[in-house]
């Protein structure tokens, strides 16, 4: 190594002398020393072997602090996997300091200066410390600061980490709701200008998808929020498809249909775009007035134009409640089936079906027994439709226990040889075969 920093070091100063000054305001007091622990803290760093690395790294932290940035981006590798290895905490405090350090004199890089240090330093702050509720507010704090002092520059894992962050304290009621609502607007408006913008949207795609779900399980994304942060959004650009397109899916997924400004966006976008998305706006709109016919219309035209298989299970869905709602039991039957086939871990459609198995109970067969049957498909489907989404166990099991107290009893069976366990079919257009159990 000596050998090596014999080389390195006259090359250094050929051409001139260097001022004592300026050696060692970058180098150190000595700067042979400063390249020497320099050189040797990076090799070891290079073979993962952290824990060797650090004496010599520590000398160039604490000798030489402006002699490179190298300093700082393997001194946070250092304490990162040596906090991994140990989970010894003082090594996450010498990460801060590792941070502290790197914007004290670095602070003016073109990129990788004060605002993108400081948030790093929440980013890892909040990993290294969760649960830690002060240590929580003080990462939020570094977070904030970073993405106010980059704005569109500010690095996308810093913006995904601060949403999740005020989300976090959300819950604990360190954030308030309207600093919650302001802070998604703020990294909604981040998100769709790097979309637009950047190289590679996929980032900033993320930071979008992460939010908005974050955003939507909270509790906050009641009706009247929405419509007071949304409809500005809709005066400033009702032309603009993708808006009408954003604002349609918070308010459906919020289930604010009601609002007035749904059938507005639903009547822009369809008229700027007729498309099944557009379409599926409207039947919501026309579905939530009752107007039965114009919401089956749209969906037919939906189904119809749809190209994305989760989308027109949806929409076949939709046309299963409607045509159980108006008691058209086997058609609802059939669309629900439809739905299936396009998306098979669709439990709605499967609790459609049950649904729509025993509310047509009493018309299929000719005495109380056949009656009775049809209660056994009917809570067959409600076991299938908790099995393949775990969601709708509360509603499925609700069911379960209502219908299966009509099931057939055994002296009805007796009369027609059935046993318990026996296969049994039952006909129609209901078309299932089951297994027999009693009341």
């Amino acid at each position: 190594m000596r050998k090596i920093v014999a080389l390195i070091f006259p090359a250094l100063l050929f051409g001139g002398i260097v001022k004592a000054q300026t050696v060692e305001s970058k180098f150190g007091v000595d700067s042979i020393k400063t390249i020497e622990h320099a050189s040797v803290y990076q090799e070891f760093v290079k073979q993962k072997n952290y824990k060797d690395a650090l004496p010599s790294w520590r000398y160039v932290f604490d000798n030489a602090p402006k002699f490179q940035m190298n300093t700082y981006t393997k001194g946070e590798e250092i304490m990162l996997n040596m906090y991994t290895q140990t989970k010894n905490k003082a090594y996450i405090d010498t990460l801060m300091m590792v941070y502290d350090q790197w914007i004290k004199y670095f602070k003016d890089h073109a990129r990788y200066g004060e605002g993108y240090v400081i948030g790093k330093k929440g980013f890892n702050l909040y990993r290294l410390t969760m649960g830690d509720e002060a240590r929580t507010k003080e990462a939020f704090g570094y977070l904030n600061k970073s993405f106010e002092m980059q704005g569109s520059k500010t690095h996308p894992n810093t913006v995904k980490m601060l949403f999740a962050v005020a989300d976090d304290l959300l819950k604990k009621n360190q954030v308030s709701k309207d600093e919650y609502i302001q802070l998604f607007l703020k990294v909604t408006e981040y998100a769709e200008k790097g979309k637009a913008q950047a190289a590679k949207p996929e980032p900033y795609e993320d930071v979008k998808t992460t939010t908005d779900a974050l955003f939507f399980n909270a509790g906050v994304a009641d009706c009247a929020t929405l419509n007071g942060f949304l409809a500005p959004k809709f005066e400033k650009e009702p032309g603009n498809v993708e808006v009408l397109k954003e604002i349609a899916r918070f308010l459906k997924r919020s289930e604010c249909t009601d609002l007035p400004l749904f059938t507005n966006v639903a009547e822009a976008l369809y008229k700027a775009e007729p498309s099944a998305e557009s379409a599926y706006n409207l039947a919501i709109m026309f579905l939530k007035r009752q107007e039965y016919d114009k919401t089956e219309a749209y969906l037919k035209e939906a189904i119809e134009k749809g190209t994305d298989p989760l989308d027109k299970a949806e929409y076949y869905l939709r046309m299963a409640q409607i045509s159980l709602s108006k008691k058209q039991f086997a058609e609802s039957k059939k669309h629900a089936v439809e739905a299936l086939k396009l998306n098979p871990n669709l439990g709605a459609a499967y609790l459609n079906i049950g649904k729509a198995y025993a509310f047509a109970s009493k018309s299929y067969g000719e005495d109380d027994f056949d009656h009775a049957s049809v209660f056994w498909v009917a809570v067959d489907k409600f076991n299938k439709a908790k099995q393949v989404d775990p969601a709708l166990a509360d509603e499925a099991n609700g069911l379960i226990k209502t219908y299966s107290q009509y099931f057939p009893s055994k002296d009805e069976a007796f009369f027609r040889s059935v046993q318990a366990g026996d296969s049994f079919k039952v006909g129609g257009w209901i078309n299932e075969t089951t297994t027999a159990r009693f009341r």
